[in-house]
């Protein structure tokens, strides 16, 4: 059983913070999953320190080595999926599913990375003088700093951490105060594999404590940040000042677009999961529900009908399609919004309400507004909720340009059973990842992931592309004697 109040691992060894914070099952408020630790800028300075010395160290160990060990990180993640996918559910309010899935996934992120770092090979050019040979190669960043979101805690910082490490980072990791149970389980694993002292820490605390010390340190050479945009601008200064290098995954506004020639069952599916699962707390979640007026009724018809039969419940319950929203102010932010949507005159579709349930939680029924108009804010800030939007267009054309109208481009959607349609919209949107016939939440690990505008900043995340972050390339000129 892991004591919470030494939640910090700095320099190879746990410790205990200056103050501790609750950890709500928000499944049932009453629920303390344990006190947990909480760093002071003291530490977080400690641990960028022991990272800068470890860092060098690492970065020379042999690639067998690291691969061993990233791999079995993923392999004890993946062997503990069920034990591990519970905490993150108990702590976050994702389904038992959802939860061992995310876990799964983590280990997953791992055993990619593991084959990565035997897949670090240079190039060689000719030079355009004689007798002289030109070999490109890829260093280290050096040290990086990794703040991570609640809604995805242990998947987001996988994908991160573990190709930090494969190219020779050392890490300073500050996960989301909300959800710190399964960041020490990570740590922990990452303890037993016989890393160098200081490669990898981890400091938990609140942003403006702990985030304020990382973001704003001469020390980290680079820094990956998950989270909202107003943060991310905030960090995108920071990190300027000291030259850091930075990469931020923020907002998003996805739509789902469904064509006169959809399957309709197939789009009713598609913007359930799409829409509502996670309980719509996935930056990829559909959101916006562009649908062209020849189905518009019949498809908001049959998924009003499949959303009563989602059921919502206890994370840890059977059968449960949605667990609770995360915490109180995600929660009371949610019923705003529909407020919100009420006043523009939105038509309440679906849902909308608190639940009352056997134990005390953030629970709320899964909500659909029709009769939207896509200028109103409703459709344009990121909600991260349970939430869709419905909105009526005449045709294609004016559904893409309904899709673009936002100023973010994380993922769009299209159901079509046309070609030519899908052709079009993947050609038009302007969007980082697009799916055709499947929800826009979902996706990868071996393949880019990230946004266009202010959705993302920096090198994309995941598969061979991360490498662009977390390495600095060097080009060597020889001349033989």
């Amino acid at each position: 059983m892991l004591d919470y109040t030494k939640g910090l691992y700095i320099n190879g060894t746990w410790h205990e913070g200056v103050s501790t914070i609750q950890n709500i099952n928000p499944s049932d408020i009453s629920h303390n999953i344990g006190d947990v630790a909480q760093a002071s800028k003291d530490q977080v300075y400690q641990a960028i320190s022991a990272a800068k010395d470890s860092q060098k160290a690492w970065e020379k160990t042999a690639l067998e080595e690291k691969a061993k060990i990233l791999h079995n990180i993923g392999s004890e993640l993946i062997s503990r999926c069920d034990e591990i996918g519970e905490i993150i559910s108990l702590e976050e309010g994702k389904t038992k599913l959802e939860g061992k899935g995310e876990a799964f996934r983590s280990g997953q992120f791992f055993q990619y990375y593991a084959g990565e770092v035997l897949r670090q090979i240079g190039e060689n050019a000719a030079s355009v003088r004689a007798l002289v040979d030109v070999e490109i190669t890829r260093e280290a960043v050096g040290v990086v700093g990794i703040i991570s979101p609640w809604n995805f805690p242990l998947a987001t910082a996988s994908w991160k951490i573990a190709p930090a490490l494969c190219f020779g980072n050392a890490v300073i990791w500050k996960p989301a105060n909300l959800t710190p149970a399964s960041a020490i389980i990570l740590a922990d694993i990452i303890d037993k594999q016989g890393l160098p002292k200081g490669v990898f820490n981890l400091v938990l605390g609140s942003g403006k404590e702990v985030g304020e010390a990382l973001i704003n340190s001469s020390d980290i050479n680079a820094l990956s940040f998950t989270g909202s945009v107003e943060t991310g601008r905030r960090i995108a200064v920071a990190t300027s000042a000291h030259f850091v290098k930075c990469q931020l995954e923020m907002g998003s506004k996805n739509a789902l677009v469904i064509t006169d020639d959809a399957d309709i069952n197939v789009a009713v599916d598609c913007a359930i999961m799409g829409a509502f699962s996670g309980t719509g707390q996935k930056c990829t979640a559909s959101s916006r529900l562009i649908i062209t007026e020849k189905v518009y009724d019949e498809f908001i018809d049959k998924l009003k009908s499949k959303m009563a039969t989602l059921k919502v419940g206890h994370c840890l319950d059977d059968g449960v399609f949605m667990g609770p929203v995360a915490d109180k102010a995600q929660f009371e932010s949610n019923f705003k919004w529909i407020q919100r949507a009420k006043d523009l005159g939105a038509t309440l579709a679906f849902g909308g309400e608190k639940l009352n349930l056997s134990k005390d939680g953030y629970y709320m029924s899964p909500t659909l507004f029709v009769d939207t108009k896509n200028e109103w804010d409703i459709n344009q800030e990121e909600i991260f909720a349970p939430l869709a939007c419905a909105i009526k267009v005449k045709d294609l054309d004016e559904a893409i340009a309904k899709v673009n109208d936002t100023r973010f481009g994380l993922t769009a959607g299209i159901i079509t059973t046309s070609l030519k349609n899908a052709s079009i919209f993947k050609k038009e949107v302007k969007s980082g990842c697009v799916m055709i016939n499947l929800p826009t939440a979902g996706t990868d690990y071996h393949v880019p992931f990230g946004g266009r505008k202010q959705s993302s900043f920096g090198p994309r995340e995941q598969g061979s592309y991360a490498k662009e972050f977390y390495t600095i390339v060097k080009t060597t000129y020889v001349k033989p004697y």
